[in-house]
């Protein structure tokens, strides 16, 4: 239905007020395998209720691509455009951690929310902040589970850090340490895909955004440092994996130009 009703005019925004929204921030670029990666994640996010996709191209302006897979999924979306600086952006020999990726575009995403919920009471604003990558897969119960995050939730992620699973050690519901292989002492050792904010509580936070020179590894501790402590961390979905950073495989396309 989502579907359909997307390739009416005017648009239906068919989500309600009956839960949290959850706004997933995803930056992305263009690449061979970007159509696909995007479609995948409509199909998943069609069968999320109250779900408001925000997409940040890494672009000058917004492709045709993008603009017209958006419009067709069905789900409730903004689309942005952030061009990440020419000196800033990965080279072809580069390796993916060797320069912060998604920085200017992640927050971008973050500035629209700030201007978007301006001025408004505290009692209409209600809703969580989620980084969705594109190379990622998400399993439907990570976004319920997330939904009512008062302050930051976190929770394990698959397929990361060289390990099978990357987790937050927790004690009597608390939140004590990560359970991580590179870096274990970092204050926030935990990837993009695992963690969740409070609109509200982003909202009362001016100086939570993401840092565009960090050492590696920090990026996600840079952004929490602002919004709460290791103790105020709330944990879900313990000892369960919902989220995989599975990663295409980089597109053999030599035989094209034959």
């Amino acid at each position: 239905m989502k579907h359909k009703l997307a390739r009416l005019e005017p648009r239906s925004n068919t989500n309600d007020k009956s839960v949290p929204t959850i706004y997933v921030i995803t930056p992305t670029y263009y690449r061979p395998v970007q159509k696909a990666e995007l479609t995948r994640m409509c199909h998943t996010f069609l069968l999320v209720p109250n779900l408001h996709w925000i997409v940040i191209e890494d672009a000058k302006s917004n492709s045709k691509l993008v603009t017209d897979l958006l419009n067709n999924c069905g789900v409730v979306y903004t689309l942005l455009k952030e061009e990440t600086p020419p000196e800033q952006k990965l080279g072809e020999k580069d390796k993916n951690w060797s320069k912060p990726r998604g920085v200017h575009q992640r927050n971008t995403g973050l500035f629209w929310l700030r201007d978007v919920f301006r001025g408004l009471p505290p009692n209409q604003i209600e809703g969580v902040i989620y980084f969705a990558d594109d190379d990622n897969t998400y399993s439907l119960e990570v976004f319920e589970e997330m939904r009512y995050t008062q302050k930051v939730s976190v929770w394990p992620v698959g397929l990361v850090g060289g390990l099978m699973v990357e987790k937050p050690k927790v004690s009597n519901n608390k939140v004590t340490g990560w359970d991580v292989s590179w870096a274990p002492n970092r204050p926030f050792a935990l990837d993009m895909a695992g963690f969740a904010v409070n609109v509200k509580h982003f909202l009362s936070k001016p100086k939570a955004k993401f840092a565009y020179h960090v050492k590696r590894g920090y990026q996600e501790t840079e952004f929490l440092k602002h919004l709460v402590t290791l103790e105020e961390l709330e944990s879900i979905a313990e000892n369960r994996v919902l989220v995989w950073h599975t990663r295409t495989e980089k597109v053999d396309l030599r035989l094209e130009q034959k």
